[in-house]
């Protein structure tokens, strides 16, 4: 026998599983791969989060800095696809939820529900930039 496990020495065919180049893509793909995307971003948002709060709390030296870099654009671009990433995983995150308890799996309401997490994100990030903005 040899290392193959195949007593004539012919190689095993294993049959492959399914993979991309069989599915067709969808909304509830792309969504499910945007919400592992987001949820790992948070990491980064999140650190810089804990950055801005950690310098407010050291004082004025260095939070200057700090406050500098988040008021420039680059700063404010970061921060307004920060709560992008936010909103589109509190979103997946409750439609996942809704899955859940069973509701949603019809073909017509899962891309549906796919396809508002997307608009719904984005409506909600323009939406607290605006508020934010006019408050100021």
């Amino acid at each position: 026998m040899n290392p193959s496990g195949n007593p004539a020495g012919r190689p095993v065919v294993r049959p492959l599983s399914p993979h991309l180049q069989i599915y067709r893509w969808t909304w509830t793909m792309a969504m499910s791969v945007a919400h592992r995307i987001t949820g790992v971003a948070l990491y980064g948002g999140t650190a810089l989060l804990a950055l801005w709060l950690v310098a407010l709390a050291a004082g004025p030296g260095a939070y200057g800095p700090v406050a500098w870099f988040f008021g420039s654009i680059l700063g404010r671009l970061i921060l307004f696809v920060y709560t992008w990433i936010l909103m589109h995983h509190m979103l997946g995150g409750i439609r996942h939820l809704v899955w859940d308890f069973g509701h949603g799996m019809e073909p017509g309401t899962r891309i549906a529900m796919a396809r508002f997490t997307l608009i719904g994100s984005t409506a909600l990030t323009v939406l607290i930039w605006f508020v934010a903005l006019l408050a100021r």
